[in-house]
C-alpha cells in the first residue's frame, strides 16, 4: 500500500502535469504537430491520449468531465479511421478504448461508443480472416498481425476488456494457433518473423528474429492468454499456448549475478548459437525491457499456478528496483521508454500478489520520476510523454486502478 507523503508527493505532480495539459490550444498552440503519432485519433502521442490521462482523473473525482469530453471531442475530430491499419494504437480502436473508459464511468458517451465498438470488430474481423490465411500458407507472421501496437493482440486487448462474447473468443483463438508449430528444420517458434525488430527487413538480421516484448514481441499474446484463463474466458489450448510461450522463454532466460533477465529479442546467429551475451540485457523498460516481460511471466506464472514462475518474476523486478545501475538506464519519463513504465508494472505487479518488498521500493522510483519531471520540459504525449507519466503516478498515488483498467493498452491487467 502507497504510504502517505510518496503518495501527496506523487498526486501533487500528477495534478500539476494534468492542469497543463488541460487546455488543447495551450497544449498545441500552433496546432497539432506534425507526424501520425501525433494525429488526433493516436493512443501514443495525440487527443485520445492524453483524454484517457482526463477519464481518469475524472473517473477518481480528481478531475472534470469537461476536461475530459474536451479531449474526447479533440480525439474524434475528423474522419475517424477504419481502415486495415487502423489498430487498439490508432484510428476507431484506440478511441473506442478510450471512449469505453469514459462511458464505464459516465453514460454520455455510450452512443458513439456503440458506434465505434462495431468499426473496431470489423477491422478485428478482417485481420483475423487475413491472419488465418497467412497460417494456412504455413508463412512466417509479419509484426503487425500479432503485435500489441499494431496487431491483434492489441485489438484483442480491447475486446478481452469490453466484450465477453464471440469476438474475443475468435482473437483468443488465433493467438492459440499463432503458438502452433509451423513447419520448420530450424525448430524456430511460429512466431518467429523474418523482418528486423522494426519491422521491416534488413541486411543486419539475416533469417529475422524472435521477439520477447510486450510492445512486438511474443510477450503481449502470453499477457493476454494468462489474462484471459484468469479471467475464465479462455478458449480451448490456450494453457497449451502459454506453457509452449513459457518454454521458449524459460529456453532464453538469463541468470546472472544479480537477477533473471529476459532478452529483448534472439536473432538468427543467437538461435543458432544458443547463446546470448549479457551485454544485450535490455535495459528495465516496459515495451522490451524486464517491466515488461516480468509482468507477463507473473500473469502466466499466476494462470497456470505456478508459484516458482511468479516468484522468479517478482524476484526479476525487485531486484531491477533495487540496482542502480539498472535504473540508471532508464532517464526517461514514459511508460514506453522510461520510469513511468518501470513504476506503473512494478505497482501492478506488487498489487497482484500483495508483494510488500516491491512495494517498498516504489517510493524511490515515483520520487525519481517526479525530479526527471520537474527538471526539464517534456513531450505531451500518453507513451513517452508527460501524460503517461501523469497517468502512473496518479495510479501510485490513488493506489487503485479500477476494472475496466486503463493499462489494458499495455498488456498489464
Amino acid at each position: 500500500m502507497t504510504t502517505a507523503a510518496p503518495a501527496l508527493a506523487a498526486l501533487s505532480t500528477a495534478d500539476r502535469l494534468a492542469r497543463a495539459l488541460a487546455d488543447p490550444s495551450t497544449v498545441w498552440p500552433g496546432g497539432r504537430p506534425d507526424g501520425a503519432r501525433a494525429w488526433p485519433q493516436s493512443l501514443a502521442g495525440g487527443a485520445s491520449g492524453i483524454a484517457l490521462l482526463h477519464i481518469e482523473r475524472a473517473r477518481a473525482g480528481r478531475g472534470d468531465w469537461d476536461t475530459a469530453h474536451t479531449w474526447l471531442a479533440t480525439a474524434v475530430h475528423g474522419e475517424v479511421s477504419a481502415a486495415a491499419n487502423a489498430n487498439l494504437y490508432f484510428g476507431a480502436p484506440a478511441l473506442a478504448f478510450v471512449t469505453h473508459r469514459a462511458a464505464s464511468g459516465s453514460s454520455r458517451y455510450l452512443r458513439v461508443l456503440e458506434r465505434l465498438d462495431t468499426a473496431t470488430v470489423a477491422v478485428t474481423r478482417n485481420r483475423l480472416a487475413e491472419a488465418h490465411q497467412r497460417i494456412n500458407r504455413a508463412e512466417r507472421p509479419p509484426m503487425e498481425e500479432f503485435d500489441l501496437i499494431q496487431g491483434l493482440s492489441g485489438l484483442g486487448a480491447y475486446h478481452l476488456s469490453r466484450h465477453q462474447h464471440e469476438i474475443t473468443q475468435d482473437v483468443l483463438a488465433y493467438l492459440v494457433r499463432l503458438t502452433v508449430a509451423l513447419p520448420d528444420p530450424a525448430g524456430l517458434p511460429p512466431w518467429w518473423m523474418n523482418v528486423a525488430p522494426t519491422g521491416a527487413l534488413h541486411t543486419d538480421y539475416p533469417g529475422g528474429h524472435g521477439n520477447f516484448g510486450l510492445s512486438h514481441g511474443i510477450g503481449s499474446v502470453l499477457s493476454l492468454l494468462s489474462l484471459a484463463l484468469l479471467r475464465d474466458l479462455a478458449v480451448s489450448g490456450a494453457v497449451d499456448a502459454v506453457e509452449r510461450i513459457c518454454a521458449w522463454t524459460d529456453y532464453w532466460r538469463q541468470d546472472d549475478e544479480t537477477a533473471p533477465w529476459w532478452p529483448g529479442y534472439v536473432s538468427m546467429p543467437q538461435a543458432t548459437s544458443h547463446h546470448v551475451h549479457s551485454a544485450l540485457r535490455p535495459r528495465p523498460s516496459w515495451c522490451y525491457g524486464v517491466s515488461g516481460t516480468a509482468r507477463a511471466q507473473q500473469l502466466a506464472g499466476l494462470a497456470l499456478r505456478d508459484s516458482a514462475r511468479v516468484q522468479t518474476a517478482e524476484s526479476a523486478i525487485l531486484a531491477t528496483l533495487r540496482d542502480p545501475l539498472q535504473m540508471d538506464k532508464l532517464p526517461e519519463i514514459g511508460l514506453c521508454h522510461g520510469m513511468a513504465g518501470l513504476l506503473h508494472t512494478s505497482w501492478r505487479m506488487a498489487t497482484e500478489t500483495g508483494n510488500a518488498e516491491i512495494a517498498a521500493e516504489l517510493p524511490r522510483l515515483a520520487n525519481r520520476l517526479i525530479t526527471a519531471l520537474d527538471r526539464d520540459d517534456h513531450d505531451p504525449e500518453l507513451l513517452d510523454g508527460a501524460a503517461g507519466a501523469a497517468l502512473a503516478l496518479h495510479t501510485f498515488g490513488t493506489d487503485s486502478a479500477p476494472a475496466p483498467h486503463w493499462d489494458s493498452f499495455l498488456a498489464l491487467a
